[in-house]
């Protein structure tokens, strides 16, 4: 029987993990605000949280009706199957939210929901005692406009989290951004990349691990993994076949920079582990000492904002540069995300396409200066 699941997002991308979806043969796929629901296997769910780049969590959706009472709150979570999922001894959490809802209290909801799906499991297990000692489960009870969506994560931490990056400067941009960004450009593994703002590395990553079609969940762990639904077979298999999947002979060509020296060398450590340190150079230099290496590139970037007191003129003086330098190889696109309003005025060019994105919980732009396409047999 297929299973209802739901791939979450950031607000703008949901295309990006939709197109996603449909690569990996997932079905019934249909977008909605933050998120992508699609129907698939057991074996979907691994699948998905082992690929997808830009998608939040996995959820399994259990549910979705109207409620304004605690009652009906109470008897529709009830007569779902939460024993399809839950195990006997199995431990299970509450999380929940509230939104424009006449059931606004958020941990009166949690509370109601996890009585429900206890006297749930009590009749399809028989007991009034559970050990909780196997695997964890986290209920999502989410109310919009009174109606209710209850889900199960399968993800655990967030899908951003591949492991390849220990540690992080501040202001990190999110690898699933980081990944939309380079799919929503031009940029193709025979194409030149260049991150003149790289910190610590996430966007060149990204680009290099798409590249060699490395499984963003390839080095980390999940919450379903313990799930007796599941089972390890799965995982097991799924692992093989990305490990498969990776072509080491791809050498894109990719560069990275950034002022900080701090950040480089955090930039080839994350590099290295997420197994892409060969086909990235990076280097310590400022936006001014920029040069392209080519022709036909792709500069993908995250520079600052100019958020902070007293950077304002700085990062001005900072955009005004990039587009002199961007302006003098027109072979090159540019592709830019930042909050300052008036950066076009500063880059000195108007985008040929503008996409609002969030970065976190900044609202930002996404700049697309589209260069030529290159000509064939040339990198």
């Amino acid at each position: 029987m297929a299973i209802d699941l739901i791939a979450t997002t950031t607000f703008g991308l949901e295309a990006v993990v939709k197109r996603e979806c449909q690569a990996l043969g997932f079905q019934n796929i249909h977008t909605y605000d933050g998120k992508v629901e699609f129907t698939g296997t057991e074996a979907d769910i691994v699948k998905a949280n082992l690929w997808l780049r830009c998608a939040g969590r996995i959820w399994v959706k259990m549910g979705t009706f109207r409620a304004v009472t605690f009652t009906e709150l109470f008897d529709q979570t009830k007569a779902l199957p939460w024993g399809d999922w839950i195990t006997e001894d199995g431990k299970f959490t509450v999380v929940g939210k509230s939104v424009k809802s006449t059931l606004f209290s958020v941990s009166d909801c949690q509370a109601i929901v996890k009585k429900a799906v206890v006297e749930k499991l009590k009749e399809k297990y028989k007991t009034d005692w559970f050990d909780e000692t196997g695997a964890s489960y986290t209920i999502q009870v989410g109310i919009l406009k009174d109606v209710v969506t209850l889900a199960i994560d399968t993800s655990g931490s967030g899908l951003h989290m591949r492991g390849y990056r220990a540690n992080a400067l501040d202001a990190p941009l999110k690898e699933t951004l980081a990944s939309a960004m380079v799919q929503l450009s031009f940029w193709r593994k025979d194409r030149i990349l260049l991150d003149p703002f790289c910190g610590s590395g996430t966007i060149p990553i990204e680009a290099a691990m798409l590249a060699r079609n490395i499984a963003p969940g390839m080095h980390r762990k999940f919450a379903c993994e313990g799930w007796e639904r599941i089972g390890t077979d799965l995982w097991k298999k799924a692992r093989i076949a990305a490990y498969q999947a990776i072509d080491y002979d791809v050498m894109p060509e990719i560069y990275g920079s950034d002022i900080d020296p701090q950040a480089i060398a955090l930039a080839k450590a994350n590099a290295e582990k997420a197994g892409v340190d060969d086909c990235i150079t990076f280097s310590v230099k400022s936006c001014q000492e920029l040069t392209l290496p080519g022709e036909y590139g792709v500069m993908i970037t995250n520079p600052p904002y100019g958020e902070r007191l007293g950077e304002l003129k700085e990062v001005e003086n900072m955009y005004r540069a990039l587009g002199g330098i961007m302006q003098s190889d027109a072979t090159w696109s540019t592709y830019l995300i930042t909050s300052m309003e008036y950066f076009e005025t500063l880059f000195g060019r108007k985008a040929d396409k503008k996409r609002k994105l969030f970065n976190g919980r900044i609202k930002t732009d996404y700049y697309q200066f589209e260069g030529p396409r290159p000509p064939r047999n040339t990198k």
